[in-house]
């Protein structure tokens, strides 16, 4: 293990090199960030666990200085492995899991796949993937996404876009810190996040998972409103759900207090 820029340390796996951020220790609490983000965006929770827990944020395969994965259009199921690599090599055999966006779907495959390995596990402003919504809407929800970044790329994207997953009344720090972690994407890795977004399907994954789990959602989230996070929670044999009033989708990034004591009570009831 190195030390890279910005604190990062980076970890050769059999999957590949993976850069992350890390501290404290006790039980490992791992972090996985969504579609157009990076480690560096839960700055908010992880010095506020660092005390009680070894925090662990990576960059998922295809950002920060983490090796993208083969193929054009992996699947969940294939994060889920790489996962399983980047726990391996830094010799976490369990963990409690948290995942955001597409983070939460990666998140759900590990777990089905992985359930021994999970502590906790939960699920905020979760991406329900767009697998079953048929070829006409997936290629409406590629196209989208993908013709933006081309015209754009990443800093213009993250111009145009990062608004969109605040509330309006966000602060001007979280606007920030929501648009630098989005203008650091890399084309190649959110290529491929994109082709898991839209062929994905979170409910093949939650139906199938035992351990208990919480999802949360900001009652402001515009890109994953309330009412389709209230359907993945009640997919799940069993789940708690809670909506964070006012708050957008990077729900933890805006307030990171309202946030932080939604997964303190969620790690308390998995003690």
């Amino acid at each position: 293990m190195t030390e890279a820029t910005d604190g990062l340390r980076v970890i050769e796996t059999p999957a590949g090199s993976f850069t992350f951020l890390e501290a404290g220790e006790g039980p490992a609490l791992v972090l996985l960030h969504g579609i157009g983000s990076g480690s560096g965006s839960w700055a908010g929770q992880i010095p506020a666990f660092a005390d009680r827990f070894r925090v662990v944020a990576w960059d998922a395969p295809g950002y920060g200085g983490s090796t993208a994965l083969a193929g054009r259009a992996p699947a969940a199921a294939d994060f889920a492995q790489a996962l399983a690599a980047f726990l391996d090599a830094l010799g976490i055999g369990r963990c409690h899991l948290v995942g955001h966006s597409l983070g939460a779907l990666m998140a759900c495959a590990f777990a089905r796949r992985h359930p021994g390995r999970l502590a906790s596990l939960m699920a905020a402003s979760p991406a329900a993937g767009y697998g079953r919504a048929g070829v006409r809407v997936q290629e409406e929800r590629r196209s989208a996404r993908l013709d933006l970044l081309d015209e754009l790329g990443p800093e213009g994207l993250a111009r145009e876009r990062h608004g969109a997953l605040l509330s309006d009344s966000a602060s001007a720090r979280a606007r920030e810190r929501v648009h630098a972690q989005m203008a650091r994407i890399r084309a190649d890795g959110y290529r491929q996040a994109v082709e898991t977004l839209v062929n994905g399907d979170i409910f093949a994954d939650t139906r199938e998972i035992a351990l208990p789990a919480t999802v949360v959602v900001g009652g402001a989230d515009r890109i994953t409103p309330p009412d389709g996070c209230r359907e993945v929670s009640e997919s799940f044999r069993a789940a708690r759900f809670e909506i964070l009033p006012g708050l957008g989708h990077a729900c933890y990034v805006e307030d990171p207090d309202a946030f932080n004591a939604v997964m303190e009570d969620h790690l308390a009831r998995a003690a």
